[in-house]
Parts: structure tokens; sequence; C-alpha cells
């Protein structure tokens, strides 16, 4: 390590942690204070160069700094305390590693005597998380804290980004030192690889000029990587189509003809034909994962494959490529193209039109309130102009579907661990990373009422977040699965909701809600009309399903378009006259 930044004057552990904050040009901690870190927290509070963010759960501010890192490409910050304190950031921090999010999390320990001794509040919480974070550290000794906390910042945001936890003992926080804080890292076990190699790209490029229908596969490991532009440069050049994961969604405008929308399990349909009878597969920052495969070895079959990642041990992992390429997604698309031409593929794009026009995006819409309807709103009335922080379920891959991103870091979720209570904590990150768009999280009434306690913090710190709520009355998804695959035996699913405008008017924040359809609109503005947060609830039809969708562990051929079926209403059995909706990306 070299070039420190130093001072003569001896400083506790908190201290130099929250000098070392600074160092690294920390704006935001999200926190919930404690006994083994109220050192920590006295050492913050004549600081002016931090603000931190009380949240009422551990949770919530892991979620929140996830939320944070995703909207804004830097690190989230997190601080609890030890024990139950630590233990509850455990679910977000899976989160963040399964979506490669670079958060540091802060945990108190209790002082090293008691260590291994079942002491009030301890846990051991390096050895929970290790299999979790790319690196879990415990500071032993105050000389190290500074660099230990550089160190935590580089690995969480260098190669392929994720959670870092530094637990921090009571009494070395206590302990006195001379401040000396690293302005560079160099760790001989850990060298991400930037650069492609100059024969893989050959092969590459040999590949790409032979295809006939070719596309683009692209992961969130593409937005991660800052390489919004380089895709789309990459794709305009070689006139190759795009299609993305959850992740993916906002890397390549879906308002360019190239666009396919998302694929996978409830991709569109034309997005997985396409991957299906493509000649030549190129995965970008994408890592092949079940939601989008379905069974691996049927996956794009007779198709070449290419894959860049900047992860080794994600290349082949699942389904085996002809050409890998190490590297940053951002530096090999530029190395990339210089070297690929136009390609003849108007005859494929002219197929993929086809396939749009016969197999769109749809559903029946009338009285009663469609969750697709809600979201088709909010997307034609902000045209791609805000920051969509979904939860877990049915509205989730409706909101993939039908709301139409323009812009990278304009679609936040859980994907890979599927969290249940993100949306409504990480919007509240959001907010503070992005001042230049709205922030809408969108939550069904399953997983609201799992962090709903941040509706306090919103209010307190004034959030502008605008909070919707789909309630159908179930946990959608589940019971679309007991629907489909488990004879219609709805077990334990239906749900009793409390009145969620008088929950929001309880926090302070104003609520509206509608009921049918001619209410929507009304009610979306309101919502955006009104300063600081606002809560809309929209009582949804109860038994909708998710369309198209290829079954887990299957094959594009499995594929269950879009029925011309009718969902029941919120209540009764009333029938309604339905109006086709269609859309199509791209």
């Amino acid at each position: 390590m070299t070039q420190q930044t130093s001072s003569q004057r001896q400083m506790t552990g908190a201290e130099i942690f929250v000098r070392s904050l600074i160092e690294e040009k920390v704006e935001i901690v999200f926190g919930y204070p404690g006994g083994a870190v109220i050192g920590i927290y006295d050492a913050l509070h004549d600081i002016s160069d931090i603000k931190h963010i009380l949240t009422r759960h551990e949770q919530g501010a892991v979620h929140a700094a996830e939320g944070y890192a995703k909207a804004s490409g830097r690190p989230g910050v997190a601080l609890v305390t030890s024990g139950p304190g630590a233990t509850n950031t455990v679910t977000g921090i899976a989160d963040a590693y399964m979506d490669s999010i670079p958060i540091v999390v802060f945990t108190g320990q209790v002082a090293l005597k008691l260590i291994g001794n079942d002491a009030f509040q301890e846990a051991d919480i390096v050895g929970i998380t290790r299999p979790i974070t790319k690196h879990s550290y415990l500071v032993r000794d105050v000389n190290e804290l500074a660099a230990t906390i550089k160190e935590a910042f580089y690995v969480a945001t260098t190669g392929r980004p994720g959670p870092v936890l530094v637990d921090l003992p009571k009494d070395v926080m206590a302990t006195k030192t001379i401040f000396s804080y690293p302005k560079s890292v160099k760790l001989r076990s850990y060298q991400p690889h930037v650069e492609g190699n100059q024969k893989q790209l050959e092969k590459a490029v040999a590949l790409i000029s032979k295809a006939k229908r070719p596309v683009l596969y692209v992961g969130g490991g593409t937005i991660l990587s800052n390489a919004a532009e380089e895709l789309k440069k990459f794709a305009h050049k070689t006139k190759i189509p795009v299609t993305t994961t959850l992740h993916g969604l906002g890397a390549f405008p879906e308002t360019d003809e190239l666009s396919l929308g998302m694929l996978g399990m409830h991709g569109t349909w034309y997005s997985n034909t396409a991957v299906n009878y493509c000649d030549l597969l190129i995965a970008v920052g994408a890592r092949f994962d079940d939601r989008v495969t379905g069974k691996t070895d049927a996956f794009a079959a007779e198709a070449k494959k290419i894959h860049i990642d900047v992860d080794p041990s994600n290349i082949s992992k699942n389904v085996k490529v002809d050409v890998p390429i190490v590297g940053d997604v951002k530096r090999v698309l530029q190395q990339l193209i210089p070297l690929v031409s136009a390609l003849d593929t108007k005859d494929w794009i002219q197929t993929i039109k086809n396939w749009k026009e016969e197999h769109p995006l749809r559903y029946n819409n009338g009285k009663y309130i469609r969750m697709q309807y809600v979201i088709q709103k909010i997307s034609e009335m902000t045209k791609g102009k805000a920051v969509m922080v979904s939860d877990v379920g049915q509205h989730q891959m409706w909101m993939a579907q039908f709301y139409q991103y323009i812009y990278p870091r304009t679609h936040l979720t859980s994907g890979g661990l599927g969290t249940m209570g993100f949306s409504l904590p990480a919007s509240m990150g959001a907010a503070f990373a992005r001042k230049d768009f709205p922030i809408v999280s969108i939550s069904g009434d399953g997983g609201i009422q799992m962090n709903i306690q941040e509706l306090a913090t919103i209010r307190e710190y004034n959030v502008p977040v605008k909070i919707i709520i789909l309630n159908n009355g179930y946990l959608g998804m589940v019971r679309q699965w007991q629907e489909l695959f488990w004879r219609k035996r709805y077990s334990h699913v239906e749900m009793l909701s409390p009145d969620y405008v008088k929950v929001a008017e309880a926090y302070g924040i104003p609520g509206f809600r509608a009921t049918v359809t001619n209410e929507v609109d009304d009610v979306i503005k309101q919502l955006f009309a009104t300063d600081g947060p606002a809560l809309a609830e929209f009582k949804v039809v109860k038994e909708d399903n998710v369309y198209p969708m290829i079954p887990a562990g299957q094959t594009y051929h499995e594929i269950i378009d879009i029925p011309d079926e009718k969902p029941k209403p919120i209540e009764g059995e009333q029938t309604e006259e339905l109006e086709l909706v269609t859309m199509s990306k791209g």
C-alpha cells in the first residue's frame, strides 16, 4: 500500500472509522445503533460530511444500502450493532451477494476477550456471512482498521462487485492510535482481470462475422460495468437484436427496434423464440441462471455461444460456451467494437418483427383493475424517466414486462434471492442516490408488510418515494404455482391486509386508493403531484396469472403463451366487458 493520508493526533478506533469513511467519500450511512457501536455513533455525532439515516430495522438498512448502490453505481454502506443487529443483516447481505451489488456492512462486536464466550449480544457474524460475502473481516488491532476499511471498499467495488462485511469489536473501537489512511490497495491474491484476451476476441469476431441469426443476451453485469453506451454501439454496428435478463433491463433502450425485452421464465414469447432459433448467442454480463435457461442442455441448443464476464467462475458454470472472454464488460466491448462489422440480419430482424406482431404482450382490461394496467399507465406517464423499484412476486414480472425501460439503473429489484420486503427500503436508498428521476416503489400486499416499518424512516427524512401497493389479497405468485402445478390446492396464500391508506396516514404520509379502472389515472396523478412521500393502493383482480411462462426446468417448447382468459373480479362473480390491450417491446 502506498501514499497515505495521515494525522499525527491519536484517535480512537471509532474516530478512525469515521475518518476512513470520509476518505472513501461516503455520503450516506444507513444504520441502527446499539451497545457495541455506541462509540462509533458518538464519533458520528458532530460529523457533517456523512449523513446517517436511522432505519427502523437492520434488514431495511442493508436493502437501503443496496438501493443506493444499484441506483448510483457507488458502494452502499450499512452500520449496525452486534448480535441480533448483525444477524438481522444476513438476508440483505445474501441478496446483495446473489445480485453482485457493492455494499460494505459494518457490524459491532463484543470485546475481543469475550469473543467465543457467549457474551451478551455476541454472534459470529463473520462465520455466519462467510458464504454470502466476497470477504469478511474481523478487526483485531486498531492499527489495522484503516487499511481494512480501504480493502473492504476496494474488494466490494472491483471485479464482480459484491458485499463485504467488517466486524468491529467494541474494545478495538475504543483503543487509540495514529490515523494513517492508504490511498491505494494491492492484494496479491485478488487481481480482477479487466482486459479481454486478444486471441479470444479474435475468435469471437470470427464467429460473429459468420452469424445469420445472432442474439445479444444481456445481463446485469452490463449495468454494473456502466457499459450501456458500449452495448448500444456494438448492437447498432452489428445489427444484432438484444434481449435482457431481469437485471439487464435498462441496459438497452426498449424503444429501439433491436430490443426484444426480457427473456426467461416470464420473458416475451418472441425473445425466447429468438434465443431458441438463433445460431449465435452472445452473453454479455449474464450468468445463464436457471430462470433464464430452464433445461440447460436445450437452451439455445443449436447456437454457438460467446460469453463475456468479469468473473471467470461464471464461465461454462451452467452452460458450456464456445468462446469465453474474461474481462470487464465495458472494456471488452470497447475492444470488440472496432473489430466487428455490420451483419446481414435484415431477414432475421423481420422474422422477429413478425413474431412480435403475432405474440405481443397482452391482457384483457375491463372495469376491475389489472396490475398490468397500473404499470403500463405509469410507464406512459413517466416515459422511462423514473427509477422503478419492485418487490418480488407477480407484480415484479409484470413490471419487467409492461414498463418500458430506456435508461440504465432505472430498474431495481431483488433477482437472485427473490427477497420479499426489498422494495420499500431499497427505494428509500435509491432516493438518496438519485435526484434526477422520481423513485417509484411497487409492492404486493405480501411484500409490503415485510418491511413496512420503513414508512417511519421515509416520513422522518421526507424521502420523496412514490409507494404503490398492488393488492390482490393473495401471495399471488405462490397462488399461481398452486393453481398451475398443485391442482389448485390453495394452501395458506390468501391474506388479510390492513387499510393501507390509513396505515400511510398513521405515519403521516398521504394515501390514495383506486378500486376500479376508471379511478387509476386520477390516483396516479395525485400520487406524483404530491410533494414528498405518498402512497397509493390499487385493489386489483384477485386471481390473475403471469404469462408467458416457461415452467421451471423446462424448455422453450413448453412455453405457456398468454391465454385469452377473463380474470376473476375483486368480489363475487360479476361479469364485465373486456378490452384487449397489447404491447410489444421495441
